[in-house]
C-alpha cells in the first residue's frame, strides 16, 4: 500500500492508522499544494486532494475513509468497533462527524484568512470558525465521563477526530478548546504513532 502524504494535511488520519496498527507501507511526502507543486500528481489523482492512497487495485481519497478501510481491511485491531458491538453507530458518527462537521469550516476559514485574504473574505472565514467551535461541543460532551469518544478506548474514532484539533492548533485556536477537549488532545498527541506520523514531514 502507498500513502501521498502533505504535512498536516488530511493525510495525517491513514498515516496514523496505519503507524498504530503496524502496517507496512510506502510513502510518499509532497509539498503543498500537491496539484500545483508535485509534478504528475493530477494524472495520478485528477480532484488533486491530498490524501492519495493506493492499496491493490484499490484507490481512495477520502481521509476518514481510508482510516476505515484499514481498520476493517488489515484487523482484527482494538483500535476499530465492529458491527454489533453497543458502540458502533455513534463510531461511524465520529468517522463522518469528523471531516463533514468539523474539518470542514476549519479549511473555509483557512483558505480564506491564511490563503487568500486578498479575496476579501475574512469575515467568512471568521464566521466558519464560530461554526466550528459551535460543533465542537460535542467532543467535549462526550468526554465528559470517558477519555475517549467510543466504546471506552482508544479508535480509529479519535485517530480522526485528533486531526481536526490538530488542524485546529496549527490555526492557533487550540486555546478556545474546552477542559475536557483539551485534555483529550494532550493525551493524543503523546501517542508514539502520532509521534512518528507527524514526524514524517
Amino acid at each position: 500500500m502507498k500513502l501521498w502524504h502533505c504535512a498536516d494535511s488530511r493525510s495525517l488520519r491513514p498515516l496514523w492508522t496505519m503507524e498504530e496498527m503496524g502496517l507496512d507501507y510506502e510513502l510518499e511526502t509532497m509539498s503543498f499544494p500537491p496539484r500545483f507543486l508535485h509534478e504528475g500528481y493530477k494524472e495520478l489523482n485528477p480532484i488533486g486532494t491530498v490524501p492519495f492512497f493506493v492499496d491493490g487495485d484499490v484507490q481512495m481519497t477520502e481521509s476518514s475513509a481510508i482510516a476505515h478501510y484499514l481498520v476493517e481491511t488489515y484487523g482484527p485491531t482494538d483500535i476499530a468497533v465492529k458491527p454489533g458491538e453497543a458502540a458502533y453507530g455513534e463510531y461511524l458518527n465520529w468517522l463522518y462527524r469528523s471531516d463533514a462537521t468539523l474539518t470542514f469550516p476549519l479549511t473555509v476559514a483557512l483558505r480564506f484568512k491564511v490563503m487568500e485574504p486578498e479575496l476579501g473574505l475574512q469575515a467568512a472565514g471568521d464566521a466558519y470558525i464560530k461554526w466550528f467551535f459551535a460543533r465542537l461541543r460535542s467532543v467535549e460532551t462526550a468526554l465528559t465521563d470517558s477519555e475517549y469518544l467510543c466504546g471506552d478506548k482508544f479508535t480509529v474514532a479519535d485517530i480522526c477526530i485528533g486531526f481536526s484539533l490538530h488542524l485546529a492548533q496549527s490555526m492557533d485556536l487550540a486555546e478556545g478548546f474546552k477542559p475536557n477537549t483539551s485534555a483529550y488532545f494532550e493525551r493524543l498527541k503523546q501517542r508514539p504513532a502520532f509521534l512518528r506520523a507527524i514526524a514524517a514531514r
